[in-house]
């Protein structure tokens, strides 16, 4: 696809501002279009951050075209089924996901040190060795006449290009910057505990399953590695959520406490999943408050613009953080692509994204797919039932979750169109 940026300005490198999945991504489908590129990432070493992510079938549709779908698959789960279950280990709602509901495109499950290993062997592989500048923390942005200047810490030299691209995280320099008087992060009044645990498949073995309520405790947990070991057993990432009246630092290396909260998980001894010994078998935990961000009322200034979770850091519920990230990646290159002025392209890029991606952060505030838990726990008093069909309809538990795929913008229609295109 040839580049057709504004002649009357010759192209400089776009500079990506942070090398996690989103500014990876936006470097790889910018150099498969023809424009050149450079990715600066503050971290002296890339090191696995975090623990499971889980890649919606829009963000997989487009990274299968830049042809990293193989790659991804011999180190994800190819996840096949949502199950939606009550504190007592009983079945409210199941669904089919990625191709087995008629996607074109798979839904994945993948430890995020395996997806960033992914984007950076291609970026390394396609943009060259060099292509990734690490030891580069940002200290400030500019717009210097027809050219984006970014400033960095200890001395190093600035970098000049045709634009910048903060993808630098919920911790984002550039847009403390942008918004000085930002009044910081939305707390939800619940924090989270992650985990992942080498333990027997449960279920079908590639299950994303959700239990329980945000009062009285609730979990997400689903298979991120398959066959780790000789007996055959998966990673299994966990989630587990929990009233908690003080927000703490957003760290996503800090440990957490076991005791903290594993007595509101303790009876979950279910047929399909001991929860409590699989917590308790997990080699680290760690601890991070349930937080976002108010969308932002723009983006964009001068030459310099935000993407990810620089632009729109959102509750992690309706596992959309990085496929919005991807999402904004392709959206900015087909604006490039689309050419004119450089300020024009980012204006074009932030009128299509900036409305989206607010949508999606205040759905997953008030109604992700796991709302539908929420609804049961209040209609039954949090207590067993006998027929779910007593309880909710099938066609009211759908509602709640079409619901959030159509604003999230990945209804089959969304995919086949992007699988497409």
């Amino acid at each position: 696809m040839p580049r057709q940026i504004d002649k009357a300005s010759p192209m400089q490198d776009i500079l990506i501002l942070g090398a996690g999945p989103a500014g990876l991504t936006l470097a790889l489908s910018l150099h498969q279009a023809g424009i050149p590129c450079r990715v600066y990432e503050q971290a002296p070493e890339i090191k696995a951050v975090g623990v499971g992510v889980n890649l919606l079938p829009h963000a997989v549709a487009e990274l299968a075209k830049l042809g990293l779908l193989e790659a991804l698959r011999k180190v994800a789960v190819t996840t096949d089924e949502a199950q939606f279950f009550n504190r007592y280990g009983q079945l409210i709602h199941a669904e089919k996901l990625g191709q087995g509901a008629g996607y074109p495109a798979p839904q994945l499950s993948i430890h995020r040190a395996d997806l960033q290993d992914v984007l950076l062997a291609a970026t390394r592989a396609r943009l060259g060795p060099d292509a990734v500048h690490l030891g580069h923390r940002v200290t400030a942005v500019e717009t210097q006449g027809t050219e984006a200047v970014v400033h960095f810490a200890d001395g190093k030299p600035s970098a000049r290009g045709s634009a910048a691209i903060a993808a630098d995280g919920v911790h984002s320099t550039v847009r403390k910057q942008f918004h000085p008087h930002e009044t910081g992060f939305h707390y939800t009044g619940y924090n989270m505990w992650r985990g992942v645990t080498a333990w027997k498949p449960f279920l079908t073995g590639a299950t994303m399953t959700r239990a329980g309520w945000l009062a009285d405790g609730k979990m997400v947990i689903y298979p991120i590695r398959n066959n780790i070991d000789a007996e055959g057993r998966q990673l299994i990432n966990w989630v587990a959520e929990v009233e908690w009246p003080n927000p703490i630092d957003r760290d996503w290396n800090r440990r957490g406490k076991l005791e903290d909260f594993l007595p509101f998980f303790a009876d979950w001894h279910f047929p399909w999943l001991d929860v409590p010994a699989m917590m308790q078998a997990a080699e680290v935990v760690l601890e991070f408050p349930m937080v976002d961000q108010d969308p932002l009322p723009w983006w964009t200034q001068g030459l310099v613009t935000l993407m990810g979770d620089a632009a729109h850091p959102m509750v992690p519920r309706g596992s959309n953080g990085a496929g919005q990230s991807i999402l904004d990646a392709v959206a900015l290159t087909k604006a490039f692509v689309s050419g004119g002025p450089v300020a024009g392209v980012l204006a074009s890029y932030e009128a299509e994204r900036r409305p989206a991606t607010s949508a999606v952060v205040l759905q997953n505030r008030k109604a992700p797919p796991d709302a539908l838990l929420g609804e049961v726990y209040k209609r039954t008093g949090n207590k067993p039932f006998g027929r779910i069909e007593d309880v909710i309809s099938r066609e009211e538990l759908l509602a709640i979750t079409n619901g959030y795929k159509q604003v999230a913008g990945y209804t089959l229609e969304d995919v086949a169109r992007r699988a497409a295109g």
